[in-house]
């Protein structure tokens, strides 16, 4: 799924909720400010080493202990809830009703890409995220319905999902995705 992260926009994001500025990251990544705001407004999109670079430098981590309080917060919630990094979809914690559902141990995935059990309908909700505007901001929310992706790991079921960006205090954005019953 990284391959198909707006790259550009999520470093925009990650830049401007850390106020970071262009040549900072420019001289992160060994190229020009121009590149980077070449990159961010989808000019032109970096090449596979880059990519990974930004990925590594935006993407939140399963283990940080200055979001101790929202794990917390997921992994004790009653409602069907998982945390993921929003760029790589990563596992960063799951609550005790969706780790009901699922048939793994969830530290198994604990800082793993859940986008390979992604529905067609979570795939197609993911791809118009850089249209909205998902991207651009922090505190974004969407509702879709998904069905099913027939997975005997972690099952998609069917039914209204909603997705929420959460600022992480590392200046990361987490995903939060609820089954609204």
């Amino acid at each position: 799924m990284i391959h198909d992260l707006p790259i550009g926009l999520a470093l925009r994001r990650f830049r401007r909720l850390n106020a970071v500025k262009q040549g900072a990251v420019a001289d992160l990544l060994a190229v020009s400010q121009g590149t980077v705001s070449r990159w961010e407004s989808g000019e032109h999109e970096p090449d596979e080493a880059h990519r990974e670079r930004i990925a590594a430098l935006i993407a939140a981590k399963a283990g940080e202990d200055s979001d101790a309080a929202i794990r917390r917060l997921v992994e004790t919630s009653s409602q069907a809830v998982h945390l993921v990094c929003d760029a790589t979809h990563r596992l960063l914690a799951a609550s005790p009703s969706r780790l009901a559902s699922w048939r793994v141990d969830a530290s198994d995935y604990l800082g793993d890409s859940l986008w390979r059990f992604a529905s067609p309908e979570i795939a197609s909700a993911e791809a118009g995220l850089a249209r909205s505007g998902w991207f651009e901001r922090p505190y974004q929310q969407v509702r879709f319905q998904t069905g099913g992706n027939h997975s005997p790991e972690i099952p998609v079921v069917p039914g209204l999902l909603q997705w929420e960006t959460i600022p992480l205090a590392d200046g990361r954005v987490g995903r939060l995705t609820t089954t609204i019953d």
